[in-house]
């Protein structure tokens, strides 16, 4: 991730959760003529994940607000927690929507009605690609220069609408041109099947920031060969770390030449914590000096 200036990494965080909002109602708006006009259930399904595209993103814009607020007496943490709480409710919401599209579909499927005016229903499908794709790019550029989980979730589930709305075009083609008019509800039942799918990977993600997961294996060995390039660190141990929002938490124990004095001690932290800051940004990094060999019956795991 580059590393971007705090109030930065904020601006852009706000930006790209409006942009999320005014985005989807503007294709709520569209998309409701098209399935007007079209009777189509694709539509309808891709109607209704805009709709929770909306309430999704109205959530994250509250979360964003809310996880980007200082650190105060009673949340000395921060309130980077807001972001995957976040992330639930968008599970829940994904969710429910896939629920009750199978439940038009099926309903569609026993009972096939024609389509009415494809045509129309295209054209709105490939304006709603066009922003889709400018809007997922927008948001992937701000992820990678501030790591937000809220906008990372948002971005994964508009990248999917793209998706969603092919199926769509494809689904009236069908229809269109060669009177498949069971292609409709068939394609809203694979989209429901693949809402529920991107609901359950919002949620792990969320739980794990939620559940204190710790950082991937790559990222905890980079911790540990950045305390190991300073000469005089022996060893580490007792490597601790999990995320909250944009902060990352890092703390562990060194291990030095027990001979040195406090001051030496104190200086060689905190070059290795100067160190691992420059490896991650924004990372809040505690450091616990040891005598070399003393593990003080730390409990490690593998």
């Amino acid at each position: 991730m580059t590393a971007t200036p705090e109030s930065e990494s904020a601006r852009l965080m706000r930006v790209a959760t409006w942009a999320s909002v005014a985005t989807a109602s503007f294709l709520i708006v569209i998309k409701l003529v098209a399935w007007g006009a079209t009777g189509s259930m694709a539509v309808l399904s891709t109607l209704i994940d805009s709709v929770l595209d909306a309430a999704a993103s109205v959530v994250n814009l509250l979360a964003v607000r809310h996880a980007l607020q200082p650190a105060d007496r009673e949340h000395r943490f921060g309130h980077g927690k807001a972001e995957p709480l976040a992330g639930l409710g968008q599970a829940a919401f994904i969710a429910g929507s896939g629920l009750f599209l199978v439940i038009e579909a099926t309903q569609r499927i026993a009972h096939p009605e024609p389509i009415e005016r494809g045509w129309l229903g295209i054209g709105v499908m490939i304006v709603s690609i066009i922003l889709t794709m400018l809007l997922v790019r927008f948001q992937r550029q701000v992820v990678a220069r501030t790591d937000s989980v809220a906008i990372g979730a948002d971005s994964l589930h508009y990248a999917g609408d793209v998706l969603i709305n092919l199926s769509v075009i494809v689904s009236l083609g069908l229809a269109m041109t060669l009177g498949w008019h069971f292609a409709d509800p068939i394609f809203a039942v694979a989209i429901a099947a693949y809402l529920v799918w991107n609901a359950w990977a919002i949620a792990q993600d969320s739980l794990n920031l939620l559940m204190d997961r710790e950082f991937s294996d790559e990222d905890r060995k980079r911790i540990e060969a950045v305390c190991l390039a300073h000469p005089k660190v022996r060893s580490i141990h007792d490597l601790r770390t999990r995320s909250s929002g944009q902060q990352r938490f890092i703390q562990l124990h060194l291990e030095l030449d027990a001979e040195i004095s406090l001051r030496d001690a104190h200086d060689i932290s905190d070059e290795v914590e100067r160190d691992i800051r420059e490896a991650f940004p924004h990372a809040e990094v505690i450091i616990h000096e040891d005598p070399a060999g003393l593990r003080e019956g730390h409990r490690e795991f593998e």
